[in-house]
């Protein structure tokens, strides 16, 4: 009797904690990828509607490294469409052995489904985790597969990852390739439920053309046809692979080489490909790839790519008694200095970490690009002596300055300043240290900087005045940089440190908000403080930490009514019959009471964060825009001059 009591009371308290057998959830088919979109294409915003084109195109792309598609299309559709065509083998159609249905449908609708897990269909292949196109159909209010192979024209139809027929043939045809038609599901791309987010054409040219470079002589068409009143073409063609791509990421640049670096070869069965190029700037580029699947995060080819560089330049720079033999040779850092660089390799069953692809992780990659480029970079130093000086100099000129910049850092940011003990004068800092909930707003000259003291919340928000216009990071070195006032005191107020010695566990405030006026003076120093921020604290953007203010640009009264307006098209909307208007051009015409209603007030403000989408187009930019080269700059000026908007004389 004791025995079933005690059974009798566990299955009660099993039942009252909500947990047995109804309680599991058995998601089939597609359903995993709707009930977590996240877990497939990282996520649900802008970035994650595009990768829906990527995974339908790095099929076509598949199929042109397997030498078998020489032509691809993407074509944006009315409907928020998207439609990707190319003339590679096409889909198998024919019954699947394991899972007795068309080799389309199943290929479509399955999870870990491909011809890239064994066999010899795809010797090279970016999607080896077999989601793609079945991500594709999952997250699709309506998709259409339509492939012609073996003389005849098939075709599917699926709605959120269901087939609605079973695979039938349409028609004959005298060639090969398959054509997939999607619509993404507002149900997952509206964000908040509000509007859904439409494709970005700038965002899909230059995807699109990247993987062009990459793929020699594979025809690339984009055309935007939403606009049937203004329908757009684009096309890419490239014979020249990376060196195509490095000339092209250094037009707007003033190189330092007369020749660039090329080599492209194979080594334990990874093929390799890479380019580079020294420029006469401070900061490096370098980008990534493992079949043809870009790799933010670099990995093992990319390593074996810097450490075959440091050791080919220190052998040489030895060799030629540049350096010493028992002198002090380049580091990492030195030869990177002022470098475009693009490396590539393509190897059966890549390991990238995380089904974004982000990180490649083979071994294989690394030993191979090494073993290439150990005799490569030796062999082109050889024969480009000028070149092989101008670069050793430029890395020597870096070892210089990245000792002075030591020496700088030192001084600036001693244990007692990086713990708080010393922060500068002009900062008035907040009472609280906790970081979550801290705010520091860096305003433009004292007149603000006072007003904005004198109307925060003392708690939570500090103030640090900067005057006048901050250096141009752009043109100077980190050495230089620290010498600079302003620089030093934002420095040291973010608790940081910088450079190597960088720790966002130290900084100080969560909430850094760039606060300048609303003129033209007010622009090029936000354009300043965004370039210090970008080039000398990317963490801190990555991490979502930095804004920008929106303070007013007007305020309309009539009578004892005040009313503030934030952007121009809203005062072009506004019927201002009756009412006064107040331009604001600097935070100093503002009282303390007004900039906090306005512009601090957490329950009132505007704040825009500042994020890098496109890190390529932003380290153009800031070439561009801040860079030593004039004529760079007065094109793009030119350019543009018809869409100037707000010109203040």
């Amino acid at each position: 009797m004791a025995k079933k009591a005690r059974q009798k009371k566990e299955e009660k308290k099993t039942k009252e904690a909500g947990y047995t057998a109804k309680d599991i959830y058995v998601l089939e088919g597609l359903d995993p990828v709707r009930k977590r979109p996240g877990m497939y294409i990282g996520t649900t915003d802008t970035a994650g509607l595009h990768h829906l084109i990527w995974e339908v195109v790095d099929n076509s792309f598949d199929e042109a490294m397997a030498g078998y598609a020489k032509n691809i299309r993407v074509e944006l559709l009315p409907g928020n469409r998207v439609a990707v065509t190319d003339d590679g083998r096409g889909i198998p159609v024919e019954i699947h052995p394991q899972s007795k249905k068309s080799t389309l449908e199943t290929v479509l609708t399955t999870l870990h489904a491909g011809g890239k897990f064994g066999g010899d269909s795809y010797k090279v292949s970016g999607g080896l985790h077999g989601v793609g196109v079945s991500v594709v159909c999952a997250l699709s209010s309506w998709m259409r597969a339509e492939v012609h192979r073996d003389g005849g024209i098939y075709e599917q139809e699926y709605k959120r990852g269901k087939p609605q027929y079973k695979v039938r043939k349409i028609g004959k045809s005298n060639r090969t390739g398959t054509k997939i038609e999607f619509e993404p599901d507002a149900e997952i791309f509206s964000p908040g439920g509000g509007k859904m987010t439409e494709f970005d054409l700038k965002r899909i040219i230059d995807h699109l053309r990247q993987q062009a470079f990459l793929t020699k002589s594979v025809r690339i068409e984009i055309t935007d046809e939403r606009d049937a009143r203004l329908p757009v073409y684009h096309g890419f063609y490239f014979d020249g692979g990376l060196l195509s791509f490095i000339k092209y990421l250094s037009r707007n640049e003033k190189p330092l080489q007369e020749t660039p670096f090329y080599v492209n070869k194979s080594a334990e069965s990874v093929e390799v490909e890479v380019a580079f190029l020294y420029k006469n700037e401070t900061e490096a580029q370098e980008l990534s790839f493992a079949n043809n699947i870009y790799t933010p995060d670099g990995g093992m080819h990319l390593t074996g790519f810097r450490s075959a560089l440091t050791r080919s330049l220190n052998n040489y720079a030895t060799e030629n008694e540049y350096i010493k033999k028992d002198g002090e040779t380049l580091t990492g850092d030195d030869v990177r200095e002022g470098l475009i660089a693009i490396v590539s390799v393509k190897l059966r069953e890549p390991q990238f970490e995380g089904q974004t692809k982000a990180r490649l992780g083979s071994p294989q990659a690394r030993t191979a690009t090494e073993t290439v480029l150990g005799e490569a970079i030796k062999n082109f130093l050889e024969q480009n002596t000028a070149d092989a000086r101008r670069i050793i100099e430029r890395g020597l000129l870096s070892m210089k300055a990245r000792k002075a910049a030591k020496a700088a850092k030192e001084t600036v940011l001693r244990k007692g300043v990086l713990e708080g003990l010393t922060l500068p004068g002009k900062l008035a800092d907040c009472s609280s240290r906790n970081p979550e909930e801290s705010e520091m707003f860096v305003v433009e000259g004292d007149s603000a900087g006072g007003s904005a003291k004198q109307g925060r919340d003392r708690r939570t928000q500090a103030i640090l005045p900067l005057k006048g216009k901050i250096l141009n990071v752009e043109k100077a070195r980190i050495d230089k940089m620290l010498i600079n006032k302003e620089i030093k005191a934002l420095v040291v107020a973010l608790g940081t440190a910088i450079a190597e010695s960088f720790d966002l566990s130290k900084l100080r405030y969560h909430k850094i908000v760039l606060m300048t006026d609303a003129d033209v003076d007010g622009s090029h120093i936000r354009t300043l403080l965004l370039t210090l921020f970008y080039r000398y604290f990317p963490q801190i953007i990555d991490n979502g930490h930095l804004y920008i203010a929106q303070p007013p640009l007007y305020q309309i009264k009539r009578g004892k009514e005040s009313k503030y307006i934030y952007k121009e098209e809203e005062k072009s909307k506004t019927n201002l019959e009756g009412w006064s208007v107040q331009r604001y051009k600097g935070l100093g015409e503002m009282n303390p009471e007004q900039l906090w209603e306005t512009t601090m007030n957490p329950a009132n403000r505007m704040l825009r964060k500042v994020v890098v989408e496109d890190a390529e187009e932003a380290d153009r930019l800031f070439d561009i825009l801040l860079g030593e080269e004039v004529e760079p700059r007065k094109q793009f000026i030119q350019s543009r001059a018809q869409f100037v908007k707000n010109l203040d004389i």
